[in-house]
């Protein structure tokens, strides 16, 4: 049953390929029009694909580079809808406004591809907005970018607090440390983590895998992070991989 999911799996990836792929724009089409034709706007949806992991290996580095571009990233995040785009509108509800839980799927989906510096990137400049909006990040605000303003503009109507914002420290920040838990084995793993750049320390306590759980600090040391356990309670096995 297993090889059957996966097979599926690999044919649905093939098949999303062949449709969604946009050669021209060199990205993944936010849609297809009626007649079946990739919409060549360019959207934080490309980002969603790296994210599920439905994107092709060798399309991953022509995405990154989108949503890394001056067109769609902001300094503070990814926009909805690039500024190229012709119905581009930063203060648009959905054509160009930065979406803070939007981001968090791009951090993890950047990580998935191993576009680190990317991933970190986008992550420092979301969690840096939550700096400057009181530790609450808002449903969205508006797609101006960082360089013209000393904080994110807001959007008026936008909901704060929101459930789904309140969660993208944790995503953009597990992301980060790269944490992996896997239950079946009791087992966490740490794949290069590294912090944001005004963050110096984090202790995270209780975290769980299968019947085991650990306390860890991570620290940053200017370009280098350590990472130090300082508890584990029942049958656990912590790996780690650091950049050298």
């Amino acid at each position: 049953m297993a090889d059957q999911a996966f097979a599926d799996a690999q044919a649905l990836r093939q098949k999303f390929d062949e449709a969604y792929w946009c050669e021209e724009i060199g990205s993944y089409a936010i849609a297809l029009d009626g007649d079946k034709r990739p919409l060549d706007a360019l959207a934080s949806n490309q980002g969603h694909c790296l994210w599920t992991g439905i994107a092709a290996e060798e399309h991953a580095a022509s995405v990154t580079r989108h949503l890394m571009s001056d067109a769609m990233f902001t300094g503070w995040g990814v926009r909805t809808l690039a500024a190229t785009a012709g119905r581009y509108n930063p203060i648009s509800y959905h054509n160009g406004s930065v979406w803070p839980h939007d981001n968090a799927l791009l951090v993890a989906g950047l990580m998935r591809y191993g576009r680190i510096d990317e991933a970190h990137r986008v992550a420092d400049g979301i969690i840096a907005a939550s700096t400057v909006t009181f530790g609450r990040l808002p449903e969205l605000f508006c797609g101006f970018p960082r360089s013209t303003a000393a904080r994110p503009v807001n959007y008026p109507t936008a909901c704060s607090p929101q459930a789904w914002a309140a969660g993208t420290f944790f995503a953009a920040l597990q992301a980060c440390l790269g944490i992996k838990q896997d239950p079946w084995n009791s087992e966490i793993r740490f794949q290069n983590p590294r912090l944001p750049n005004f963050l110096d320390e984090v202790v995270l306590k209780g975290l769980t895998a299968g019947d085991g759980c650990v306390d860890a600090v991570i620290r940053r040391h200017g370009d280098r992070t350590s990472l130090e356990v300082l508890r584990t309670q029942g049958n656990i096995d912590i790996k780690t991989e650091l950049e050298d």
